[in-house]
């Protein structure tokens, strides 16, 4: 019989959260704590003290990216799993940089959470391998990729914000930032990629499925 450990499970859909408690009890994890919420996660690991924390990257409240950095900036020890549906051309290098230790995308079987797990609890890490040429992408498509891999973390968390329809005042209150900030790295973005107006940002974002 495993040993009983502890995991939280953050994700916003009730299905996908039941689909992975099944698999975490079948691998001995006891007990598995639930968040719905990004602005949960953190006071769920400082509360339970998880071994591991299986993180999606896109709920309500605080982004996977940013909880990422704050885990990474505190004295919380806790290994981290990505389950996302966010594409990992964009987001996989992002997550291992802020300290996660896999990265599963939805899309896959879940045959490949199960070997992170098993990978990751072993110390170990998983990552997919991506492909390392963009030869069947068009001109645009490689040229928007190199935009959205030049942004930093919080940038692209502030985009999806943006594009999400979130306004200055609500992101600021989101990532603990002053409106005046959250204004600059706005401007920024719009500089950055080109686009005039928070339209053209939801358009991009659609665009690159990063929404």
């Amino acid at each position: 019989m495993k040993p009983a450990r502890s995991v939280v499970v953050a994700d916003d859909h009730p299905v996908v959260r039941a689909a992975v408690r099944i698999l975490l009890r079948q691998e001995g994890f006891d007990p598995i704590h639930e968040v719905s919420s990004g602005n949960e996660v953190f006071s769920a690991i400082r509360a339970n003290k998880p071994g591991l924390l299986v993180l999606d990257l896109t709920m309500p409240g605080l982004g996977g990216l940013e909880v990422l950095a704050r885990i990474q900036a505190s004295d919380e020890r806790c290994r981290v799993l990505v389950f996302t549906g966010q594409d990992p051309r964009f987001y996989q290098d992002r997550c291992m940089r802020a300290g996660a230790r896999a990265y599963v995308s939805k899309a896959n079987d879940l045959q490949h959470l199960h070997e992170a797990v098993l990978a990751v609890m072993a110390g170990y890490t998983y990552f997919a391998k991506l492909p390392s040429s963009s030869v069947a992408l068009s001109t645009m498509q490689r040229s928007e990729n190199e935009l959205i891999d030049n942004l930093s973390d919080r940038e692209l968390t502030i985009l999806l914000y943006l594009a999400k329809g979130l306004g200055n005042k609500a992101i600021a209150e989101l990532m603990n930032l002053s409106p005046k900030t959250t204004s600059t790295y706005k401007t920024r973005l719009k500089e950055k990629l080109n686009i005039e107006s928070n339209v053209h940002l939801s358009h991009f974002a659609k665009r690159n499925h990063l929404i």
